[in-house]
């Protein structure tokens, strides 16, 4: 027995909240003590800590379990790869689907604007670059975010209605989500804000021999399971947001027997199969609607604080959550990205973040499965030890742990999954999203890689709004 046990005439058991430096003394003294983590809210906003201590109540947490299941139990395959105006809901020949919150063309950053230059040059409504943002000026183009019509879109994001989409269902729910093919993995695409004359030929062939080839083969199948290949991913060393070889490998392995039965003519084959072939990124424009199905079933609880989607324009960045139903969107500043740049360029070059691909993150992987991905440090810098700390600091700011996206690095423990507006503001942490960078001026493109972070406002707008609506 201690001194101190012998002079209390009785055994002492103590229980120690937050700093474990009491807890460590009370050990030293041979007393039993059990130490419970703890740290007070990062915000000292009294309007702020007053909405956070609001939405702390069996209510909020019974919601958000609801809005968990609905994801864990989402079933999102690939069904077929289609035109955009013929599956999107309420698309028009003049609407365009840019990425992020909403933004108008005055207020939208060089490389989106490139896109748009570039697809309407696509659709034939003009015949140069000049006359194209003529065209747009003119007003005769309605702008709207891919969230708001079920679909989501890498980099700038842009959709419009000739452009062919992958369409992925959702059997469990029955709901749909979109995503446009990729062009490839070349610096100079389209929705990196490029818009030449090879981006736009590249573009149509994508859009035009190599996507109604994929039509033909998948619209006779019974579907591609999706949320099994990104599990699979995740044990391959993928984190399914910047990097994608073993996903668009597994992709490749499952598409194969399906192109060679649909008897294609040898040299639209090849070409297929090429570009297919040497495209590591491809499963990103796979990966995306999967998550974007999957949390879609998940929004609209009442009263969840569940992150259902973050997305950014390269202006504004914006998050959905669960418990405002509908398109409501919660905006803070783009970040600046900080990661690899190619020969001759550097930060001063690049844009804000931007481009829906943080559905990912949205969805538990990117980069929160950084653990299982240590190779990814080759494309966005740091090291391997980074990627550990940073998926163990997203368990912090998510609700749940998800089997289906287990992390191998961490014992095959559950993904983290679920990110709660009340766990970022409580601790500080903000989500860390892998992403690619694109040139701030229009017709430049892809110009480097690395890591940035969702702005703290989004959550603080969201917290005030969930706690209002109780």
């Amino acid at each position: 027995m201690s001194l101190i046990n012998q002079f209390l005439k009785s055994d002492i058991k103590a229980i120690n909240v937050g700093t474990d430096i009491f807890s460590k003394s009370m050990s030293d003294q041979e007393v039993e003590t059990l130490n419970i983590e703890w740290t007070p809210p990062r915000t000292k906003n009294d309007e702020m800590l007053a909405a956070l201590n609001k939405l702390y109540s069996e209510e909020i947490n019974e919601a958000n379990q609801i809005a968990m299941n609905r994801f864990f139990e989402a079933e999102p395959l690939l069904v077929d790869v289609a035109k955009a105006i013929d599956v999107i809901p309420n698309m028009t020949p003049y609407t365009i689907l840019q990425a992020g919150p909403p933004i108008e063309w005055d207020h939208m950053c060089g490389p989106m604007k490139g896109a748009i230059i570039g697809l309407v040059l696509f659709e034939g409504f003009a015949k140069t670059p000049e006359e194209a943002i003529e065209f747009v000026e003119s007003g005769k183009i309605t702008f709207a975010p891919c969230h708001d019509y079920g679909a989501v879109g890498p980099m700038a994001g842009v959709i419009s209605a000739s452009m062919y989409v992958h369409v992925v269902k959702n059997v469990k729910h029955g709901n749909m989500s979109f995503c446009p093919l990729t062009e490839g993995s070349r610096a100079k695409v389209l929705r990196f804000g490029a818009y030449d004359e090879d981006v736009i030929e590249n573009f149509r062939w994508v859009h035009g021999e190599l996507a109604e080839t994929l039509h033909k083969v998948l619209s006779g199948s019974n579907g591609i399971d999706l949320r099994s290949m990104i599990s699979q991913a995740l044990h391959m060393g993928d984190e399914c947001h910047n990097r994608n070889k073993a996903g668009s490998s597994l992709f490749m392995k499952e598409l194969f027997p399906l192109l060679v039965r649909a008897q294609l003519e040898e040299d639209v084959f090849m070409r297929v199969l090429n570009n297919l072939n040497t495209n590591d990124h491809y499963f990103l424009s796979l990966s995306m609607p999967a998550l974007k199905a999957s949390l879609d079933a998940a929004h609209g609880v009442k009263n969840s604080t569940i992150v259902t989607a973050l997305s950014r324009n390269g202006v504004d960045f914006g998050i959905r959550v669960s418990g405002c139903e509908g398109n409501v969107w919660f905006t803070g500043p783009s970040q600046f990205v900080e990661g690899l740049y190619l020969p001759g360029f550097s930060k001063e070059d690049a844009n804000l973040d931007m481009g829906d691909s943080a559905i990912t993150e949205a969805g538990g992987v990117g980069g929160f499965a950084l653990s299982g991905a240590p190779a990814i440090v080759q494309f966005v810098g740091g090291n391997s030890e980074d990627c550990l700390v940073i998926t163990k600091k997203m368990y912090e700011i998510t609700f749940a742990e998800n089997s289906n996206f287990s992390m191998p690095n961490l014992d095959f423990r559950g993904g983290p999954s679920g990110i709660d507006v009340r766990k970022v503001l409580e601790t500080g942490i903000l989500p860390i999203i892998t992403t690619g960078i694109a040139h701030k001026n229009a017709g430049v493109g892809f110009i480097g890689a690395g890591i940035t972070n969702a702005p703290i406002e989004c959550f603080e707008k969201a917290v005030l709004e969930l706690a209002n609506r109780i």
